[in-house]
This record gives structure tokens, C-alpha cells and sequence, in this order.
């Protein structure tokens, strides 16, 4: 990728709603530089006719090892957070703004440290999430974290300003769907927060689904 180009996934992103065509093509996309370190592409996992699709920030260290996205740690959580918001995951689409892991080598060792993804990785990956509405038109969208919050409703969006807000894509993403979008924080800070705080995180994370679940 030439350094005056702009990054972008556009170019590898197929005309079609064929999620597996779509996935595969996933697999050889240098539209941003995280491909060169990362162990293979994450794309999403579900039903193309899911009524629920979640989007998180981005594949984990587990995830980028299965291939397979919110199968680590935060995706355990999940699991259990939809499971008690009374939502099948088997029934939804699940994915990430991004479909690389970043990540920084730690100081010891062979762990990977998760890195949060900045402005320029997070608009490049952007044309497959767009696929991904497109293909799926779900009726229910979940952002999980701030950045799949900001990678469809604008780099300005706060998440704590608008959490379990009923809210619409605006115009920060062309596509032809209009779901009801809900913003929730992402599993993963749960797990990271202070141990005392975590059973009140996890029921407010469940409070927000069943709200998202209201909607279908």
C-alpha cells in the first residue's frame, strides 16, 4: 500500500451479501498495515438472518488464534450476559469494527498485549462493517464499547452520554438499513474493572441488552 494512499479495506470488499464470499475475501485485505502482525483476519460469525447483529472493537489474542470472533475471555462474558438478558447468540451475528488483532509484544514472555486500534485502522476496516450490515439488515444493532460506537455514529459519539439511548445510523455510514442501535460498554470492561464493582457492571451490561431485546 502506497504511503500517499489512503488506508482502506474498499478495494478488497466484493459487490455481494454473500457472507462467506465476503469472509473470504476478508482473508487476503491489506487495506490497513494491522494484517502484517496480526495472525489471520477475524471476520464475524452468525446467522445472515440474524435479527441482532453485535459489533465489538476487535479480535482478541484467542480470537486471532481460533479465528473466530468473542471466543476469549470477553466472549465467555458475553455469552453469559445475553444468556441472562434471555438472547440466543446462536440468533445473532456477532463481529468487530476491526478484523485484526493489535496488539504490543510484552516486556517478558510471548504475551500479546491487546492495543486499542486508532481513527486511521478503525475508518480503513470500516467498508467491511458496512458489507456486513448490508448483507445481514438486522433490526437490532449493539455497539460494545466506544470504538464500534464511534466506528458507526461519528468519532465525536460518548458512550456514556448515550448508553441504552434507542438511537439510528446517521449518516457517518452509507448503507441501505435502518436498525434501532443501542450503545453498551464492551465485556471486556468488565473484566478489567475493580473486582467489587464487577456484579454491578456485568447486571448493568445485562439491563442493556434486554433493553436491545425489547426492540426486536
Amino acid at each position: 500500500m502506497s504511503r500517499a494512499t489512503k488506508p482502506s479495506a474498499a478495494p478488497f470488499v466484493p459487490d455481494t451479501v454473500d457472507l462467506d464470499a465476503l469472509s473470504r475475501a476478508a482473508d487476503g485485505c491489506h487495506g490497513c498495515d494491522l494484517y502484517r502482525d496480526a495472525g489471520q483476519t477475524v471476520f464475524g460469525a452468525g446467522r445472515r438472518s440474524a435479527r441482532m447483529m453485535l459489533v465489538g472493537e476487535q479480535p482478541g489474542d484467542q480470537e486471532d488464534r481460533v479465528g473466530e470472533p468473542f471466543v476469549g475471555p470477553a466472549g465467555k462474558l458475553l455469552n453469559k450476559a445475553l444468556d441472562a438478558a434471555g438472547i440466543d447468540r446462536d440468533l445473532t451475528y456477532v463481529t468487530n469494527a476491526v478484523k485484526h488483532f493489535k496488539f504490543v509484544p510484552a516486556e517478558r514472555g510471548k504475551r500479546r498485549i491487546h492495543k486499542k486500534p486508532n481513527r486511521t485502522e478503525i475508518v480503513a476496516c470500516r467498508p467491511w462493517l458496512i458489507a456486513e450490515l448490508a448483507a445481514v439488515q438486522p433490526d437490532v444493532l449493539v455497539c460494545l464499547g466506544a470504538t464500534a460506537a464511534q466506528a458507526l455514529l461519528g468519532p465525536s459519539f460518548r458512550l456514556t452520554e448515550h448508553r441504552g439511548e434507542l438511537l439510528h445510523l446517521d449518516g457517518e455510514v452509507d448503507v441501505d438499513v435502518d436498525p434501532d442501535v443501542f450503545v453498551t460498554i464492551h465485556p471486556s470492561a468488565v473484566l478489567r474493572g475493580p473486582s467489587e464493582d464487577r456484579d454491578d457492571a456485568f447486571g448493568a451490561l445485562v439491563a442493556d441488552l434486554k433493553k436491545a431485546a425489547a426492540a426486536l
